[in-house]
């Protein structure tokens, strides 16, 4: 049995105290709070992909084919303007039925009714239009530039006219009564009192000359 000397030993120092410390910290770590932890579990780390390592080639994606065009929006049902919205004109809403009748008894043939309504109505519309088309704007004209007249002189001449009046009338008013007051009505007072003191008598023979005269 070989002895070996305290000279060849050699003293080696290991150093633990890294070691200890990681895993006390890794024990002494308080978990974190609830409302700062994450609820989502944390993913697992990837390994990482050796550099020798075959990548497989992606399949190429096929062309999106485009979309065909929208249809285009079909205009929705407009109802017909009303050219008479205050029913002035109602009375004119002429049919056939008012001016045109038969009997049951005595009528006509068929054809010669049907022909004659259709004629009395496109007579009546294609009219219109014609004297429509020529009359309907020169008349539109007039009445604007009549009623343009009548409503400037109600604003500018007619309605300034009656304030007027009404401001100044009574100062008029008041006038008049002062002058009635002051000078007419004592002067004819004057000349009342003066007429009243006359008096007239007819004797019996002015009665039969005023009935002579009567009678020729």
């Amino acid at each position: 049995m070989m002895m070996v000397s305290d000279d060849c030993l050699v003293e080696c120092k290991i150093d633990d105290s890294d070691e200890d410390e990681g895993v006390e910290e890794q024990i002494n770590t308080p978990p974190p709070p609830p409302e700062f932890a994450s609820k989502s579990s944390t993913p697992a780390p990837k390994a990482p992909t050796p550099p020798g390592a075959l990548t497989t080639p992606r399949a190429p994606t096929p062309p999106i084919a485009p979309a065909p065009p929208a249809a285009p929006p079909t205009p929705a049902a407009t109802r017909p303007v009303s050219r008479d919205p205050r029913g002035i004109n109602q009375h004119l809403k002429v049919e056939v039925s008012d001016v045109l009748a038969e009997p049951s008894k005595p009528h006509s043939i068929d054809q010669v009714w049907i022909y004659s309504v259709t004629g009395f109505e496109n007579a009546r519309i294609w009219t219109y239009q014609c004297l429509s088309l020529l009359f309907a704007v020169p008349c539109a004209l007039v009445c604007g530039i009549f009623l343009a007249i009548l409503a400037c002189l109600h604003v500018w001449f007619l309605v300034p006219c009656i304030q007027l009046s009404n401001t100044f009338l009574p100062c008029l008013r008041s006038l008049c009564m002062c002058a009635v007051n002051v000078v007419i009505s004592p002067f004819c007072a004057s000349v009342a009192l003066c007429c009243s003191q006359i008096a007239i008598s007819l004797s019996n023979k002015d009665w039969i000359q005023l009935k002579d005269k009567d009678t020729v």
